[in-house]
């Protein structure tokens, strides 16, 4: 897996011998980690099939970068399990039952009115927690990876808000299309807030926020860019499709993992 840059020599983290929060902090980082690498296997699904060159570009660099984040997260996570996987093993060599991504990045790429919503949903609620995790985190090592991963991810969300703005605010097709999208999308959305026992493990150790508390914020953002985009924010509930952060999935994640782990699963341990 390629992405950023490569971070400097690791820094000491006392959380990383702290047997008791061990579970819990392994299953927050294949959160983060898995919900990275599921979307940007979606997102490197346009590549060389975008609508304009410029945006094919834009939609493959996004994917580079979130399997770049990938890499860390999920990187870490293997040090804290202390089993000996590393974090291409932890991509490719489970199976969809032990993912732990939102079910919003495993849903088909769909048309781009859809791709454009999922990322400016998930980029609105990324920023927050990012910029969160390099503040405030009580892991040196998570707050390193967030800092280097929010400089990325800030101009994902300035780049999505701008074309949601355009083409919500564009031509009869192209709102028709994002309100579309919107209206799919958005029960998915709730999961993002929705903390278990392992946030609260996680935030009670000071790693990362309680989820329900980036709420009000994404709210605030998402409705700014709604209004700009003239798209009506839909009435259904947020939270109706959730579970995929405790390894229930919807059907689509078996067909993802089917394609991107096959080389691994056909020749274990190849190399080139």
């Amino acid at each position: 897996m390629t992405g950023i840059a490569e971070l400097e020599a690791p820094l000491a983290d006392p959380h990383l011998s702290d047997e008791a929060l061990r579970p819990a902090f392994f299953e927050w980082l294949c959160r983060m980690g898995d919900s990275t690498l599921i979307l940007g296997h979606r997102t490197s699904e346009w590549c060389g099939h975008g609508p304009a060159l410029e945006e094919d570009i834009a939609l493959a660099n996004t994917a580079l970068d979130l399997i770049g984040h990938t890499q860390f997260w999920l990187g870490l996570a293997a040090e804290v399990e202390g089993k000996g996987r590393s974090a291409d093993q932890l991509a490719y060599l489970r199976d969809a039952w032990h993912f732990r991504n939102l079910l919003l990045v495993e849903l088909p790429k769909g048309d781009m009115g859809q791709t454009l919503v999922r990322e400016f949903l998930f980029d609105a609620w990324h920023h927050l927690q990012l910029d969160w995790l390099a503040a405030n985190s009580s892991s040196p090592r998570v707050r390193e990876i967030a800092a280097k991963a929010l400089k990325e991810v800030s101009y994902h969300l300035e780049r999505v808000c701008d074309l949601v703005i355009r083409l919500g605010d564009g031509t009869e097709e192209s709102h028709r299309r994002l309100q579309d999208a919107l209206d799919r999308l958005w029960p998915y959305t709730g999961e993002m807030f929705t903390g278990d026992a392992v946030d609260a493990t996680v935030a009670g150790a000071g790693i990362a926020p309680d989820p329900a508390s980036l709420r009000p914020a994404w709210d605030a953002l998402v409705d700014e860019v709604l209004e700009a985009a003239t798209l009506t924010r839909p009435q259904t509930r947020p939270d109706a499709q959730k579970g995929g952060r405790q390894g229930r999935h919807t059907e689509h994640l078996g067909f993802i993992l089917a394609e991107m782990q096959f080389l691994q699963r056909a020749y274990p341990g190849a190399t080139w």
